[in-house]
């Protein structure tokens, strides 16, 4: 059984705007204000506050008409929707301390409220009304006016929040129809069009539709009608666009008395994984990543996203990662007047597979990957996902284009066979070149001067010749001859020389492209 809560903030921009600019005292609270937007003929209202709307303005008239019936009282100001639209996604952010399925509301929606998806979860604030209560209480505290109401459709619970008489409104499960019937036709939200030509054929009332015939709706109106009115029913489903994914597992925590420190965040969250360990072995699954929501008492809401290397069930682990992630914050935990909600989300989780425990040879290897793990995730959580790679082997024989670097994650990488010849610790990211002496042109290094400091080789291995890759080589790639040299003070290089000797190339030239530790 579905719930949703449809929550209206009327006058919403107006509300925002104020509150941005209230240590200005730019705008008179007591005097008409009106927001305006840019229209063919002249800008118009988009929003009002109370004064404005005792003197009969209103969304949509024009301003020059305003201005004419309120004078020089009115004051005007444009409509900021970015602003607006950035207001109201933190907002539902915050809301997320009652459910993580928060979505706001889009321009077919009004832009002015969220829908939260409780299904499963009123049960944790004493019920739905005892959640609507906390809700309206919290959002008074921002200086915000909340029209609230809970359907079992998003468009019920928009629509009795928009035009119930005494809201909020609790509507039991399946009694859309009745509850429905009595609202105006703008409560479908419909399209502008729509509407007129409704009210012009005498449909004023939802309930003038329900029953009546659909074949003439059908032929006569865009599907928008028929659509909007099965969404408020329950007949056709509603999808809401949420601000997060819904997570795989979920667990959080309110608090009467705000907590402040660090130590008591990681406590907190060490607490709430251990709650969703249960959860995670009856599924045989660990966490891959998660996220930790920080909900301060003005309203604020801190999200930190922390992926791991490998799956785990392991809270000691986990509540390490979250320090490390809390002690790379640039500014802290910013805790203001405090946290009243910490929550837990595990955004994927991942088959644990079963280890063998029983041999030593075998305990040892996990205990290898395990640290190798631990390793992993906490210098991801130090420097940052994109900060800790690892080479990844490619289809080239070119020693240049063989590997790549890419973002660390506890796979393992399957080399290549004819990869495993010996291949210098460092490779420069480019060769250098080289001056060598040979004892004849075709053979080996004798001395060579490189950065401008000779070296004499005491002992060389090779050479192993590579060919160009001539399915996307220029004509003028060469092959090469790879030696690695010793000189006499034991540092080991690799060279190459660049062209066979009489067959590509009179004077072929040398390079250094390597080190061996």
């Amino acid at each position: 059984m579905r719930r949703i809560v449809s929550v209206w903030l009327p006058r919403w921009p107006i509300l925002r705007f104020l509150t941005a600019q209230a240590s200005s005292g730019e705008i008179a609270s007591d005097r008409p204000f009106v927001l305006t937007l840019d229209a063919s003929g002249g800008p118009r209202i988009a929003a009002t506050n109370p004064p404005a709307e005792k003197i009969g303005l209103f969304a949509g008239q024009g301003l020059s008409d305003a201005r004419a019936k309120a004078g020089g009282l009115l004051q005007a100001r444009p409509l900021e929707a970015d602003k607006d639209a950035r207001a109201l996604r933190r907002l539902a952010l915050w809301a997320t301390r009652y459910t993580p399925s928060v979505a706001p509301w889009g321009l077919e929606n009004g832009s002015d409220g969220f829908f939260l998806d409780i299904t499963g979860a009123s049960h944790l604030f004493g019920g739905e009304e005892a959640l609507l209560k906390d809700i309206v209480k919290r959002l008074r505290k921002f200086g915000l006016t909340a029209r609230c109401a809970i359907a079992g459709t998003p468009g019920a619970a928009w629509a009795l929040a928009h035009h119930a008489s005494v809201p909020p409104l609790i509507l039991p499960d399946g009694q859309e129809k009745d509850a429905l019937k009595s609202l105006p036709i703008k409560a479908l939200r419909l399209g502008s069009e729509t509407h007129e030509a409704l009210h012009r054929l005498g449909f004023k009332r939802i309930g003038m539709l329900v029953d009546a015939p659909r074949a003439p709706f059908a032929a006569r109106f865009e599907k928008e009608l028929l659509t909007r009115l099965d969404q408020a029913l329950g007949a056709r489903p509603e999808a809401l666009h949420y601000i997060t994914p819904p997570p795989v597992y979920d667990a959080r925590r309110s608090f009467l008395d705000p907590i402040f420190t660090q130590e008591i965040v990681v406590a907190i969250a060490r607490k709430l994984m251990e709650g969703l360990i249960p959860s995670l072995e009856r599924d045989g699954v660990g966490i891959r990543s998660l996220r930790l929501g920080l909900y301060r008492v003005d309203g604020d809401m801190r999200q930190l996203d922390l992926g791991l290397a490998a799956p785990t069930r392991d809270p000691a682990h986990v509540t390490r990662l979250i320090t490390l992630k809390l002690d790379s914050l640039t500014r802290g935990l910013e805790a203001g007047f405090g946290f009243d909600c910490v929550s837990l989300s595990i955004a994927s989780a991942e088959i644990l597979q079963s280890e063998q425990g029983d041999l030593a040879a075998s305990r040892d290897n996990q205990e290898n990957t395990k640290a190798q793990t631990r390793l992993l995730d906490a210098l991801r959580q130090r420097l940052g996902a994109d900060s800790v790679r690892h080479i990844k082997p490619v289809e080239s024989h070119i020693p240049e284009r063989a590997e790549i670097l890419v973002k660390a994650d506890n796979s393992k990488t399957s080399w290549p066979h004819d990869m495993e010849r010996a291949r210098p610790s460092l490779l420069l990211p480019q060769a250098e070149p080289a001056e060598v002496t040979a004892l004849i042109p075709d053979g080996p290094p004798r001395r060579f001067r490189w950065r401008g400091k000779l070296h004499d080789v005491a002992a060389a291995l090779g050479p192993e010749r590579i060919a160009p890759e001539w399915w996307r080589s220029s004509a003028f790639a060469l092959t090469r001859d790879y030696y690695c040299v010793e000189n006499t003070a034991g540092q080991r290089f690799w060279l190459y020389r660049d062209g066979l000797y009489g067959r590509e190339s009179t004077t072929p030239r040398w390079f250094v492209h390597g080190f061996f530790a």
